[in-house]
């Protein structure tokens, strides 16, 4: 299999599929918007774009699964199956802030080997596959070379509906408040992870994510020479709802903590 020419028709379609978004932005209402459990919203927008994802995926690889956000489609137990999430943001969708994001991964055998991911307003795309580097519109990317939590600058997401694990959290919010740069939220866990992959952040850290959110983002982190794990180290953080992203250094410190407070 060709994946370069593969990725090649992949982005194509995502950037179909995020013009389709942009014409929708300045028309989405609340009365487009149903909640699909706490705080976790949908809308025709969403439902459609995976629809027109899984179209094209169907026909750019025939027999291929699915695992999608929206459960559009239930076709898994593939030896191919596409990961994918069609709106990843919708929350900031729906109040017009600028960042949300398509992210489509391919796994083999449930080991990802592609990933794409289309910042939709920005109208830039980040993608990897195996054995490949990882690219920002042709151009590679890499972690960055921050050694030291004081010099880095960190994303996360917050939990909009999870609490479990809130206090946790807390405490370790707190200690890289006053250790670090600063932290920043976007509100697209995709979308974090293309800025570690291309080193504009140091570092990601957030839990009770789902597949969708991070298949795609976190193997461009780690083609990009990043580290991904689950926080205890491990790397079950597709299915495990928990990641640590980062360049090298700070994954490792990053690490450390999840392991303190969680």
């Amino acid at each position: 299999m060709d994946l370069e020419a593969l990725n090649k028709e992949v982005n194509e379609l995502i950037h179909q599929t995020g013009r389709y978004i942009a014409e929708q932005k300045e028309s989405i209402s609340s009365s487009d918007v149903d909640t699909k459990s706490v705080h976790d919203f949908v809308t025709y927008v969403d439902k459609q774009s995976e629809r027109l994802l899984i179209q094209g995926l169907s026909r750019i690889l025939p027999g291929s699964g699915f695992l999608a956000e929206e459960e559009t489609v239930k076709n898994e137990g593939k030896e191919y199956t596409w990961i994918i999430d069609p709106l990843d943001g919708t929350t900031n969708f729906i109040h017009g802030l600028p960042a949300y994001s398509i992210s489509v991964a391919l796994a083999k055998n449930e080991k990802v080997i592609m990933g794409s991911v289309l910042d939709v307003n920005a109208g830039v795309c980040y993608y990897a596959w195996d054995g490949s580097s990882a690219y920002r519109d042709g151009e590679k990317i890499q972690v960055s070379t921050s050694a030291k939590l004081d010099d880095s600058l960190l994303a996360t997401g917050f939990p909009y509906s999870d609490f479990q694990q809130l206090e946790e959290y807390v405490q370790m919010f707190k200690y890289l408040m006053k250790n670090t740069r600063g932290i920043r939220r976007f509100g697209s866990a995709a979308i974090d992870l293309c800025w570690v992959a291309c080193g504009r952040f140091d570092g990601f850290w957030e839990y009770s994510l789902k597949p969708w959110d991070v298949a795609a983002g976190a193997f461009i982190v780690k083609q990009a020479g990043g580290l991904c794990s689950d926080f205890s180290g491990g790397d079950n953080y597709l299915h495990g709802r928990e990641i640590v992203c980062g360049n090298p250094d700070i994954h490792s410190a990053l690490l450390k903590l999840t392991k303190e407070h969680f």
